[in-house]
């Protein structure tokens, strides 16, 4: 990933969702990069929360509903960012199968009070709107999914972020272009790591599970995603974040995944995780319970590549691995804050090996 360390020192950086999984992650690596960020988020919704873990607050200036309006005009032009990641959403699956109308108000209304803020604030340069990848049509063809194939959504969660991108890109094209403001979506796939405890979620229902000395119950087995460290796509958005800092102009959508051959199954990646949390009982299911999701789901993300730079660095194997250890080790009293810290360092090093390499080559 083309991401440049010293570009973030002293950047006023708005994450919405700061409090979630992937908000916390993020907000950690800015902060150590020099950024210094502020936040836009309801308060912590997991006993335990790594948000909490890694020293936040249940309350403050940033706990705030995406959907207050009044409230998130007020915080934008308070804390005057330049760059926003946005990540607030109800971000699962079955969860908006039960609450239909408030995903749909979360995740499309609350994206347009957010760009509605930055539309008259003064100072903000580039903005990441987080949606999924979900927001593409999928007809099962087997063929992994590019920016430029059409749009949809067979379930609330699914059709909700792919109207986010509909709401982003009217904002972009009616309002940010003509004042040089970078606005891009970016399309992540699932994405696994330390510190998750959504429900609904295939790793912490697992790590539930089998802490508890419990069967682990899965429904759709063979369901084929593509799997990710937390850090891969947050490399990508950042890296997305500083191209549209300099080159407003023209840029619209990115996938953010793994190589095509790193997709797998539910069976197969519990499969991995259950060997390295030293052990775990499941009952798979046959695919038929619960209402309907996708059976096959890869990105393509050559455009990420060729444009960014982005280039996934920790395979499946080591993916799986480095999260159930997190797990692990966490539940065994070390501290979170380092778990994930070390997780960053070895990830970042990584990276700059990897360009080191490149360059000599």
């Amino acid at each position: 990933m083309t991401m440049t360390h010293d570009f973030w020192r002293g950047k006023r950086v708005l994450v919405t969702g700061h409090t979630g999984f992937k908000g916390s992650w993020l907000t950690l690596w800015l902060r150590e990069l020099g950024a210094e960020v502020s936040g836009l988020s309801l308060a912590p919704q997991t006993d335990p929360s790594l948000h909490l873990l890694l020293g936040g607050s249940m309350d403050g200036p940033g706990i705030i509903d995406i959907r207050d309006r009044d409230a998130v005009t007020h915080h934008v032009l308070k804390t005057k960012p330049q760059i926003v990641f946005h990540l607030a959403a109800q971000a699962l699956v079955r969860a908006g199968y039960r609450n239909p109308v408030e995903t749909y108000d979360v995740n499309v209304i609350g994206t347009a009070n957010l760009l509605d803020a930055l539309r008259v604030s003064e100072g903000v340069r580039s903005i990441v709107v987080v949606t999924t990848d979900k927001v593409y049509h999928n007809a099962e063809t087997g063929l992994a999914f590019m920016e430029s194939d059409p749009l949809g959504g067979h379930d609330p969660y699914s059709a909700s972020k792919a109207a986010a991108e509909i709401v982003a890109a009217s904002y972009r094209s009616s309002f940010f272009a003509a004042r040089k403001i970078g606005l891009a979506t970016a399309r992540a796939g699932n994405v696994i790591g330390g510190g998750d405890w959504a429900e609904d979620r295939l790793i912490p229902d697992a790590v539930r599970a089998w802490q508890g000395g419990e069967t682990l119950q899965v429904r759709r087995p063979r369901a084929v995603r593509p799997w990710q460290h937390v850090l891969e796509p947050l490399g990508g958005y950042m890296g997305l974040a500083e191209r549209l800092w300099q080159m407003p102009d023209g840029i619209e959508s990115y996938n953010f995944g793994p190589d095509h051959g790193e997709a797998a199954s539910v069976g197969a990646v519990l499969r991995m995780a259950e060997r390295h949390f030293g052990g775990g009982a499941m009952m798979l299911g046959d695919g038929t319970d619960g209402p309907h999701e996708a059976g096959y789901l890869v990105l393509d993300s050559a455009k990420a590549r060729a444009d960014l730079g982005y280039q996934p660095r920790w395979r499946l194997t080591e993916t799986v691995k480095r999260t159930m250890e997190w797990y692990r080790a966490q539940g065994q009293g070390q501290a979170a804050l380092d778990l994930c810290l070390g997780d960053i360092r070895d990830f970042a090093g990584l990276a700059t090996k990897n360009e080191l390499l490149r360059a000599a080559g």
